[in-house]
């Protein structure tokens, strides 16, 4: 077994997919529309689904927003360099809601950065 995505609704499809996409760098994947079911599915990552996870955004036509809950938590991607991520995601227009340094009670360097629906996304330094 293994993940292949997590899904999150999104509001406003165009608005998300060009954060995924000029912020963050990932690819549209896989895009399917349902009129009958009045949603589209956009799979967006860093390479195919058979190389990796993916995030499957899900607009459903006619809805601009989410509650965003208490259980879901973030999505987090491996960066080679925090503090140089957190720089790049605001210069493409991003917004960054922690700046990159030591996690509290460790020493991995992490950042946070927020989606245009508010969904965090946990950048973690790795080499």
């Amino acid at each position: 077994m293994r993940i292949l995505h997590t899904m999150i609704r999104v509001g406003n499809l165009d608005r998300s997919i060009a954060f995924y996409t000029d912020v963050l760098g990932m690819q549209v994947i896989k895009v399917s529309d349902h009129p009958e079911g009045k949603f589209t599915n956009v799979f967006v990552g860093y390479g195919s689904e058979e190389d990796g996870a993916t995030i499957e955004l899900t607009y459903n036509y006619g809805v601009e927003s989410y509650e965003l809950g208490t259980g879901f938590g973030h999505i987090a991607l491996a960066v080679p360099d925090a503090y140089a991520a957190c720089a790049e995601i605001k210069a493409r227009g991003g917004v960054v809601t922690r700046e990159a340094g030591p996690m509290k009670h460790g020493t991995t360097v992490i950042a946070f950065a927020q989606d245009p629906d508010g969904y965090k996304i946990e950048l973690i330094q790795r080499d």
